[in-house]
């Protein structure tokens, strides 16, 4: 057996080597605010790609006019943050405050956790789970919300991610042991509030990331090397259902492009790649409020040109490959032709640009749908000071006023906002949890909550937290922003 795949010079995550400890240890417009990893929800002409196998046009209708791409962005104008962290352990900028709204084992409370000891009752029928990562929220009748959260608990099938020697023998395995993963929800009165908790996913592994859909369901990724994505009805408890059309492959998140009816996916291995997806003309019909997600085409991306490292000095062309054996592990399925990306972490579709991260390099990628081409958008190993804040690149969020909001996994962390201009600032960072990693960023329907995890975050008996087990934030935006 060759050594387990541990990060070099911390180009990876202190996620991978949770995960090698874990079995080494012997276990085997507001629109736009709501979704975790999704995208744009606008709707527009739909042209349908193409059927058949090859690539799509080299060109994709551009249905943005050009001067809505001139953005300032929303928190251009945030402080530094303050020196001394809150009393939950958050820095955050001049104006901001956090609360507390669930800690892995606890009953939520309606009003949030308390900072001291956990209280009695709470709503709900079910503790919180552990490990909460991508997350995401849906608006409610109300003028409530539901915030949606992946458990990224390990299984059989995780062991052939930290060593892919044994995909072939633990990927079989994970379709007949249900995993412990799960996807849960806290349910938010419009002032607020708590009002319950519930189940919407359970018997998966590793769910990682996803995205909130533009008809409102939750996409929740499996990221092993057989992984599937699962479509979730956040609005009740229940069981999601699995989308095999969608790939199996370790998956970190999906965004949905509704204009052209495509979806976009990162894989999250070191040699991982990144794809998309295209509705049959029968999954999402022209005019149709929502696909199936059982039926279409997946495709694996490749950069022209002068290939990757031309991206970081411009826009590259890329075109697209179906994928071979799309209902069969990629792992096993590689085609020599498509490019590498490693690490792939948070996606997200926002006027016509597909945003992804990829963490063994830290950088930040935008794909220009309609000129069909690819570029670096940031560059942690090129990026010069005062705009080398980030590191640990993981899930993203862009603001419908296009600020790429990105959370370290990894780094000091943070979540990092990248400006329209390329600029960036901190908007937050926890302390005392350097163990865990931020995820799970999204936004109340009104944008004045922010929502995101510490995943391996937990109290620290003290009255204060510190490493654990994982807990959720909300950060409370001021009222002039």
């Amino acid at each position: 057996m060759s050594r387990p795949i541990i990060p070099v010079d911390n180009r990876w995550s202190r996620r991978d080597v949770l995960r090698t400890l874990f079995f080494t240890a012997g276990a085997a417009g507001p629109a736009a605010w709501l979704s975790g990893c999704g995208g744009d929800t606008g709707a527009a002409p739909l042209p349908v790609p193409p059927a058949g196998g090859g690539a799509t046009p080299e060109r994709l209708p551009d249905l943005v006019p050009e001067t809505e791409n001139r953005l300032v962005g929303r928190f251009a104008n945030i402080g530094p943050l303050r020196e001394v962290p809150d009393v939950h352990g958050v820095r955050t900028p001049e104006g901001f405050a956090t609360r507390v709204v669930a800690i892995n084992g606890e009953l939520p409370q309606p009003g949030g956790m308390s900072a001291q000891w956990p209280l009695p009752g709470g709503v709900g029928n079910r503790p919180w789970h552990i490990f909460p990562d991508g997350g995401g929220v849906v608006p409610r009748d109300n003028g409530g919300w539901i915030y949606i959260s992946n458990s990224e608990v390990p299984g059989v099938g995780s062991i052939g991610f930290t060593f892919p020697e044994l995909a072939g023998l633990t990927t079989p395995i994970e379709s007949f042991v249900p995993g412990l993963a799960q996807v849960g929800t806290l349910v938010f009165d419009p002032d607020g509030t708590i009002v319950d908790s519930y189940t919407i996913l359970s018997g998966t592994t590793f769910n990682c990331a996803g995205g909130v859909t533009p008809w409102k369901t939750w996409l929740s990724c499996e990221e092993h090397p057989g992984g599937l994505v699962w479509e979730c009805d956040p609005y009740q408890a229940g069981q999601g259902l699995a989308c095999p059309t969608l790939g199996v492959f370790a998956h970190e998140a999906i965004a949905i492009d509704p204009q052209h009816r495509m979806l976009y996916l990162t894989e999250d291995m070191p040699d991982g790649r990144f794809y998309r997806w295209i509705a049959d003309p029968s999954d999402w019909p022209e005019g149709a409020g929502r696909a199936a997600l059982q039926s279409g085409r997946l495709q694996v991306l490749v950069v022209g040109g002068d290939g990757v490292e031309g991206a970081l000095t411009g826009p590259q062309p890329i075109h697209w490959l179906d994928a071979r054996n799309p209902h069969a592990p990629q792992h096993e399925n590689r085609l020599a032709e498509s490019t590498v990306f490693e690490g792939g972490e948070g996606v997200w579709y926002f006027r016509g640009i597909v945003y992804f991260a990829t963490k063994g390099d830290d950088r930040i990628w935008a794909i220009d749908v309609a000129a069909q081409t690819i570029e670096v958008i940031y560059d942690r190993a090129t990026a010069v000071a005062p705009n080398d804040i980030l590191s640990g690149v993981d899930n993203l969020f862009v603001t419908d006023q296009g600020d790429v909001l990105v959370a370290e996994d990894g780094g000091d962390m943070q979540v990092v906002v990248i400006m329209p201009d390329g600029t960036l600032k901190p908007l937050l960072q926890v302390v005392g949890q350097d163990a865990s990693e931020v995820a799970g960023i999204a936004f109340s329907p009104d944008g004045r909550r922010m929502y995101f995890t510490s995943d391996r975050g937990g109290r620290n008996g003290l009255g204060g937290f510190t490493n654990g087990l994982g807990m959720v934030y909300e950060l409370i935006l001021p009222d002039d922003l």
